[in-house]
């Protein structure tokens, strides 16, 4: 049994401009190998957006916990908020941007699992 706590870990700035914890990667977690995926916690502050990025081979999904937002894909353009979830496909150039008071958070959900190669900022 894997049990994570995000109490346990600290988040991290990353490429993209946001706030990411790794909840469970199949290439960090003891246990989890088998994993199809990657999952990760990811904050947005007040008034910040992540850079438009890509993500090669994967395609991403962004469940939604708090706050408020805009999701940018391609020529598309979205309200967010919490209980929704975005389905972002490989080689789309996506970026999120905080439109509220307080921290936009969401869990991004990566298949196949995340990996710094596949990922690249874009104009």
């Amino acid at each position: 049994m894997i049990i994570r706590d995000i109490a346990n870990y600290s988040h991290e700035l990353v490429l993209d401009r946001s706030h990411i914890c790794e909840l469970l990667h199949p290439d960090k977690v003891a246990g989890a190998e088998g994993l199809g995926c990657s999952i990760a916690h990811a904050i947005v502050p007040p008034g910040e957006s992540t850079l438009p990025h890509i993500l090669g081979k994967s395609t991403e999904l962004y469940y939604i916990l708090e706050g408020q937002g805009e999701m940018y894909i391609d020529k598309e353009t979205a309200p967010v908020s919490p209980g929704r979830i975005v389905l972002i496909p490989p080689r789309a150039r996506q970026w999120i941007r905080n439109t509220g008071r307080d921290n936009l958070v969401f869990l991004c959900i990566v298949s196949p699992r995340w990996q710094a190669a596949d990922e690249e900022l874009v104009a």
